[in-house]
């Protein structure tokens, strides 16, 4: 473990590298974020999301402004984000929808009242846009959740900039 002079850092900062690789130390799941239009369909391969509060049911995602998935949330028409927890044996999903090359995968869409969501998931959110937080090079989109299900599938992780399984 590695600190930081809290005069000095507390003005510049870490680096975006250093930052980057301690916060690889945090084993997270491996969701997909999906939303749409109406007309176009994305999904986005994300460890930035959390669980906010349980009364009311609220989550958290973050979404670089690069990403195209800022750009469709950012849409007032789009009102609902889905939320997919990526199973042990969807890796290649998360690949795909991270922009990764390799082999072109049919993605099992389905859809929940219009949102697409993913087939095969350990869990699925539907969640309706709450608040919408600019911070920094991300947005934050805080999710009030109306539709959760899951399975007792092992889920997909992700530590030190590798994929994992449980056991």
């Amino acid at each position: 473990m590695t600190s930081t002079d809290s005069t000095a850092g507390a003005q510049a900062g870490v680096t975006p590298l250093e930052f980057r690789e301690t916060l690889g130390r945090f084993a997270s799941g491996v969701t997909v974020i999906t939303a749409s239009d109406g007309e176009t369909r994305r999904g986005m391969t994300a460890s930035a999301f959390v669980s906010v509060s349980l009364t009311p049911p609220l989550i958290l995602v973050s979404v670089d402004h690069r990403a195209h998935m800022y750009a469709l949330l950012s849409e007032d028409r789009v009102t609902h984000f889905g939320v997919n927890v990526l199973s042990s044996a969807q890796r290649h999903l998360s690949d795909h929808f991270a922009g990764r090359p390799g082999p072109e995968e049919a993605v099992p869409w389905f859809a929940h009242e219009g949102l697409p969501l993913i087939g095969g998931s350990v869990a699925q959110l539907v969640c309706r846009k709450q608040q919408v937080i600019p911070a920094g090079d991300h947005t934050l989109y805080l999710g009030f959740v109306e539709y959760s299900r899951y399975t007792d599938d092992d889920p997909l992780l992700y530590f030190r900039g590798q994929y994992h399984e449980l056991g």
